[in-house]
């Protein structure tokens, strides 16, 4: 008997599976109507704030025929003392899958070991997969290919920046980190991942040089939830902003990507985030289908 089938990291996954769920996103984006969730239910564990995450997981739950149920830190007895393994053992008798956006990352795992049905990431401190499938959809449906382009990441190396590096190990485009040498602890394994399958992924202290030519460029905030280091960060992130003189140093076509929320003025000003080259509106709505995709197929494969 095997077990179920989850979504947790994009470096668990392979090649030929990101390009069969970018397929079905691609699918059910052009309005394919497919209800692999008839008379399922999908439970969405927040113990952080989501607007994206939240209402394009439930969104997408409708759309495939099935129910979702939002629970927060308040609705749970997680936030009151329950192990996380006992959760997952209840929620597996009444849900069929489960999605989980937490800070901590080994919570996720926990999650997964215990729970009986698919668990899928919807966010950790370590990781944000859903978020770059769907970034990667926006670049490609403009693009083509991403296996030939040159990617750049402008700040800290956080969440979505790691998934970012893993996808690169899997789909082979080159990826141009830059980030302060103060803020790169803790983050080689990811890197020696993806370079051991092959891809060149390099970490520079210039945004300069990082963004130079490049086909995309991705920022993020600069402080995440529960950041404990807002202030030092945000020190040390100042020269890291994305501002169109930066941008100029891109590739003339170069798009502008953000996961959203944006901090105004911070890691990103008006002019680029609101500029011809920024997609982060197409990259949110993409969340919806990648997300009914990955869905899909830890249900029915």
């Amino acid at each position: 008997m095997t077990g179920p089938r989850h979504f947790l990291d994009l470096d668990r996954l392979d090649a030929t599976t990101l390009r069969r769920l970018f397929a079905r996103a691609i699918a059910f984006k052009a309005g394919e109507h497919k209800p692999v969730m008839a008379g399922r239910t999908l439970a969405l564990l927040f113990e952080k704030p989501s607007t994206r995450t939240r209402v394009s997981f439930e969104v997408g739950a409708h759309r495939l025929g099935g129910h979702a149920i939002v629970l927060n830190s308040r609705d749970m007895q997680l936030g009151r003392g329950e192990t996380v393994a006992d959760t997952a053992r209840v929620l597996s008798r009444y849900v069929d899958a489960i999605v989980l956006r937490t800070d901590a990352h080994h919570k996720l795992l926990e999650l997964a070991r215990s729970a009986t049905v698919p668990v899928i990431n919807g966010l950790t401190d370590r990781s944000h997969p859903c978020q770059i499938l769907a970034d990667i959809l926006t670049i490609e449906e403009r693009k083509g290919d991403i296996a030939c382009r040159r990617l750049a990441w402008v700040g800290d190396f956080n969440n979505v920046c790691r998934s970012l590096v893993h996808a690169a190990g899997l789909l082979g485009f080159s990826l141009a980190i830059a980030c302060p040498p103060e803020l790169l602890a803790g983050d080689e394994p990811a890197l020696a991942w993806a370079r051991a399958q092959g891809a060149t992924v390099t970490v520079l202290a210039d945004p300069r040089e990082a963004v130079r030519g490049a086909d995309a460029v991705f920022t993020d905030t600069w402080v995440s939830m529960s950041d404990r280091e807002g202030e030092r960060k945000r020190a040390l992130l100042e020269p890291y902003r994305v501002d169109g003189r930066l941008m100029r140093l891109a590739a003339p076509d170069a798009l502008f990507l953000h996961c959203l929320p944006a901090h105004r003025g911070e890691e990103v000003t008006d002019e680029v985030i609101d500029g011809p080259q920024s997609v982060v509106f197409d990259e949110a709505e993409n969340r919806l289908y990648v997300q009914m995709a990955i869905l899909e197929w830890c249900l029915v494969g």
